[in-house]
């Protein structure tokens, strides 16, 4: 199948300046890309694009379909904005490994994040298994997948909170290099999660070695995007300097108003690195409220043990007593989402059962008027109801320091969308918000730079072969938008809505929107490293 793309603008994803032009597809590869008029030639599809820019597609660096997939391989939140290729098993909290003996109590625990799925054939064991798995269910976008810290730290360890003796660590290690040499493309962890907060730095720098072998990166939720964030970036920077590994900070902030003074210290730590030789990228949505399981408000002592043990802890009222102490006063070192974000600034956006429905879109404060309880009490009742499958919204920070994060180098763009009930609009907009509002509207990047940052400067980062820029030998993942008119729409009351101005999304050289309709086509691949 021969493709022509003609009468567009080429922004080809390395920041070059854009240029009128054509390109040439054949099958699933770019064949080639030419400025001035339309070549002549026989083509079996002609596309104009007129009055649009044709550039690579998306590189959606942090994502939570990796569950959702089975349900639905189209993933229209995401293809309809651009996106062509995700990076799954984020957070050290995904799908594999996944040991036999703990499948009931670990699909609790991933269920607030990625939800759940009941028919799938959870025997997979190990991450070959599960790429298998989406290989064969096919997929829209391309998927790439992370090793998930807390997953390798349960099959060599446990749920349980202990620090890992050194067969613990080589044990894990040799757990990461296996899945690694299956494909991984990186480590993932999530330090505010269990299990993979129960881990020490010098757990940490066991398995950063082992990506060091590979040259893939550390993917990090760092333990303190708070009060603590830079003892915390501190402790990644050592992650870095002793392991040698690549750092890519996940959901870059700094959360709660009464941080904004960490700020400039932030960038510093960023200029640190720079200075160090410590290699250290971010990815970034574009919003001042973040998204993740409503169970991270609470301490972190009721997590320990996993999830079964969490539910019997919310049942106890002395313990919940306790809960609530803990929540108001605070722990050292810990990151209290009622604190930066308010009882009011927590939303419910999804819920596993019917019954509780009633609680999506409302605050905690709000749950605990419809309820008539105390909001505490309210929410712990939500969590047990829903065996601590609810997600939440939160509202932490300021827009200048979207904007300051954004313009850094070491930014790139991700949705980090949860994908369920009524979730965080970012996942439907975020890379339509950047070129809209944040490029357009108020010229906080250039456009050609904006591009880059979403699809050559990820596919550089993750190491990404043959994706991310317009050029001959490529994969053909291209996304059409009008500059003009392409802005998200979803907001935070009425979050599933498609973006406007994006016109045409191919996969592997497969058309999988047209004309800003999905095609129901799904030709993307797993990407193995």
């Amino acid at each position: 199948m021969k493709r022509l793309i003609k009468n567009g603008t080429i922004i080809d994803g390395t920041g070059a300046t854009a240029f009128s032009g054509s390109l040439i597809m054949e099958d699933d590869r770019i064949v080639a890309v030419t400025p001035g008029p339309t070549p002549a030639g026989t083509f079996d599809e002609e596309i104009d694009a007129e009055g649009q820019m044709v550039c690579p597609g998306f590189i959606d660096t942090h994502s939570h379909s990796d569950l959702l997939l089975f349900k639905d391989r189209l993933v229209e939140a995401k293809t309809r904005q651009g996106i062509t290729t995700e990076i799954l098993g984020q957070d050290g909290i995904s799908a594999a490994p996944l040991p036999v003996e703990f499948i009931s109590p670990w699909r609790k625990n991933l269920a607030g994040l990625d939800g759940d799925v009941e028919d799938l054939d959870w025997t997979f064991k190990t991450t070959d298994g599960y790429l298998k798995l989406l290989e064969a269910n096919g997929s829209a976008p391309n998927e790439g997948y992370l090793i998930p810290h807390g997953n390798v730290r349960m099959e060599g360890i446990g749920l349980d909170n202990k620090i890992g003796t050194d067969d613990d660590l080589a044990r894990m290690q040799d757990i990461l290099r296996r899945d690694l040499e299956a494909g991984g493309m990186g480590l993932s962890t999530g330090l505010i999660y269990m299990p993979c907060a129960y881990s020490d730095t010098r757990e940490m720098i066991a398995l950063c070695k082992v990506c060091a072998e590979f040259d893939r990166p550390l993917v990090i939720h760092q333990r303190s995007e708070a009060d603590t964030i830079l003892e915390s970036m501190e402790e990644v920077i050592t992650m870095g300097r002793e392991s040698g590994v690549k750092i890519h900070f996940s959901h870059f902030k700094v959360c709660g108003k009464n941080n904004a003074d960490k700020y400039e210290k932030v960038l510093e730590l960023l200029e640190k690195c720079k200075s160090e030789g410590i290699r250290v990228s971010f990815d970034q949505y574009p919003y001042v409220a973040g998204s993740t399981m409503l169970g991270v408000i609470l301490p972190p002592w009721v997590h320990d043990g996993g999830t079964d043990k969490l539910l019997a802890r919310l049942g106890d009222a002395d313990l919940r007593t306790k809960m609530i102490k803990d929540i108001e006063t605070g722990i050292p070192g810990w990151d209290n989402f009622v604190d930066f974000a308010g009882l009011d600034g927590i939303f419910v956006t999804d819920v596993k059962t019917d019954k509780n429905k009633d609680a999506i879109g409302k605050n905690l404060t709000e749950l605990g008027e419809l309820r008539g309880k105390n909001p505490y009490e309210a929410t712990f009742d939500l969590l047990l109801a829903e065996e601590n499958a609810v997600g939440m919204v939160d509202f932490y920070g300021l827009e200048e320091h979207v904007e300051g994060f954004m313009k850094r180098p070491e930014m790139n763009v991700c949705t980090d969308g949860l994908l369920g009930g009524k979730p965080h609009p970012r996942v439907y907009g975020s890379f339509a918000r950047v070129l809209g509002r944040y490029t357009r509207d108020k010229k906080t990047l250039a456009l050609t730079e904006a591009v880059r940052k979403m699809t050559g400067r990820p596919a550089e980062v993750f190491a990404i072969e043959k994706r991310g820029l317009l050029k001959p030998g490529h994969f053909a993942d291209i996304t059409l938008f009008n500059p003009e008119t392409i802005c998200d729409k979803g907001t935070f009351t009425d979050p599933c809505q498609h973006p406007d101005g994006i016109s045409h999304v191919l996969v592997n050289g497969t058309p999988v929107v047209t004309n800003g309709e999905t095609t129901g086509k799904a030709p993307g691949r797993v990407i193995r490293m």
